[in-house]
């Protein structure tokens, strides 16, 4: 008979097991793409636009990919911590404010070649947008908008009630406690729910290809009803399109690139983070 012992034994055996092959698959592919990419990182392909489709560098695509980014989330985050506030703190409990929560969790599920279709409808026709910046940032951020709000709405319903009543018995009115206390407080975990989203909108490629460019522009938008490149989509394209093996060493060139810049913001956003935690328990003990 297995007693209590053995079965935490094999429990802890089998965790250990489910962590290691995650983290031996991550390395792999790592490993695997810096092997392969790492030949063609030289000033000239990170500094230099493409031409002849095999040619040049990526330089657009690096900097189109920052851009989208950026009006992404600066459409996604104010949005999804505001509409966060409201769920958690304005918000009654009733079936409405479950229907909301219910189709927010649903749209994060929706896969996002519809929430592309649907930039390409209203954004780039019926708004007149066009392909452009503009066009491709608001859909990356239709797409990643419920993953920012339920992550700002658990993180602001985990402070603790007492913060509030403290912030209340003291004379600030419900918005100041929400600005200066439950906001403060759960910042760490919006900067969280902030890099998932952004996570999932840096590499997306579907929604860029059909509101944002073809991922080739060979030039910097002048304005954000221009198109844009992006490396996701560049790397699809050279990818698919490209049958040598000078166009694959630059799908592995392009993808080492993506991750690089994606290791970057998150070490810089862990760092605001891990200083907004020293903060917190620094204030609020």
């Amino acid at each position: 008979m297995v007693t209590e012992q053995k079965k935490e034994k094999i429990i802890k055996a089998f965790l250990y097991l489910t962590t290691s092959i995650s983290i031996i698959a991550l390395l792999s592919i790592v490993i695997y793409i810096v092997i392969n990419g790492a030949y063609m990182i030289t000033p000239e392909f990170l500094t230099t636009a493409p031409y002849k489709f095999e040619m040049g560098g990526i330089f657009p695509q690096i900097i189109g990919t920052l851009l989208l980014v950026g009006v992404c989330m600066c459409f996604a985050g104010p949005m999804g911590v505001l509409a966060a506030i409201y769920l958690t703190e304005y918000a009654p409990n009733n079936i409405i404010t479950k229907t909301l929560r219910f189709f927010v969790e649903s749209l994060a599920g929706i896969p996002s070649i519809i929430i592309g279709l649907f930039g390409l409808a209203f954004l780039v026709y019926y708004m007149h947008f066009r392909i452009s910046l503009l066009s491709g940032g608001l859909a990356l951020g239709f797409m990643i908008l419920p993953w920012t709000v339920r992550a700002s709405e658990e993180a602001i319903r985990a402070v603790p009630f007492s913060y509030r009543e403290a912030s209340l018995a003291l004379g600030a009115s419900k918005w100041q406690t929400i600005k200066n206390v439950s906001v403060q407080a759960a910042f760490p975990g919006i900067i969280t729910g902030l890099l998932l989203g952004l996570g999932k909108a840096i590499g997306e490629t579907a929604v860029v290809l059909l509101t944002a460019g073809s991922g080739l522009e060979s030039f910097l938008p002048r304005s954000v009803f221009e198109p844009v490149a992006s490396l996701p989509v560049y790397l699809y394209m050279i990818a698919t399109q490209g049958h040598t093996s000078e166009a694959y060493t630059r799908a592995y060139g392009a993808a080492l690139v993506l991750l690089m810049i994606f290791l970057t913001i998150n070490i810089f956003a862990s760092i605001v983070r891990n200083h907004y935690v020293k903060k917190h328990k620094v204030r609020f003990g």
